[in-house]
């Protein structure tokens, strides 16, 4: 009986460490530093893609993400005043003739200024090319002279699957389609001698 116990239980933890990630988003790591005379963020995200996201990249639908941090001073008598907003945009797509994933991040929605405005790099896989996605590393958010001393600060930084920039019929079908929805937030309480 205790030999049959032990080797179901092995069975199954062999099963959970197979079992692949669901599908989603999540913020791994959120920090804010401050470096020559600006406040940066630091993030890590965990993404995963569902079946459906794969399998419309694989055909060469471009799909697109926005990553946005807000940053906001506590105001006790009015709504809390907005001291920066900032966004960036990717577009991911694959290029079945040069077998590459081409990445294209821009300050402005892709779609509506077109890739040659944005930056553009190619890599091998897409596991590659959403390691570039998932990872930000000193983007600047303001300017320290935009912080005033004693007060307190909120920094609100989201991520999402911007189903606004895919074509017209696809946008129906994932607005209303739990495996396009792709989405996290979180948000940081601060104040401005952060990092001393």
């Amino acid at each position: 009986l205790w030999l049959c116990v032990f080797m179901t239980m092995g069975l199954t933890v062999q099963v959970q460490a197979q079992t692949p990630s669901v599908p989603g988003v999540e913020v791994t790591e959120l920090r804010i530093e401050k470096s020559e005379g600006a406040l940066l963020l630091q993030s890590s995200l965990r993404l995963d893609l569902s079946a459906v996201v794969e399998d419309a990249l694989q055909k060469g639908m471009p799909i697109y993400f926005v990553t946005e941090a807000e940053i906001t001073r506590d105001r006790w008598y009015w709504y809390d005043k907005k001291i920066s907003t900032v966004a960036r945009h990717y577009r991911l797509a694959y290029q079945p003739l040069t077998r590459l994933w081409c990445l294209n991040v821009s300050r402005d929605p892709i779609g509506t200024v077109g890739a040659a405005s944005s930056l553009s790099q190619s890599f091998q896989t897409l596991p590659e090319a959403l390691a570039a996605i998932r990872r930000t590393v000193n983007w600047k958010l303001a300017d320290l002279t935009e912080l005033e001393n004693d007060n307190k600060y909120t920094l609100i930084f989201k991520f999402r699957l911007d189903v606004s920039q895919l074509a017209r019929p696809f946008q129906m079908t994932a607005g209303s389609n739990a495996e396009w929805n792709l989405a996290t937030q979180k948000t940081i309480r601060f104040t401005s001698d952060i990092g001393r």
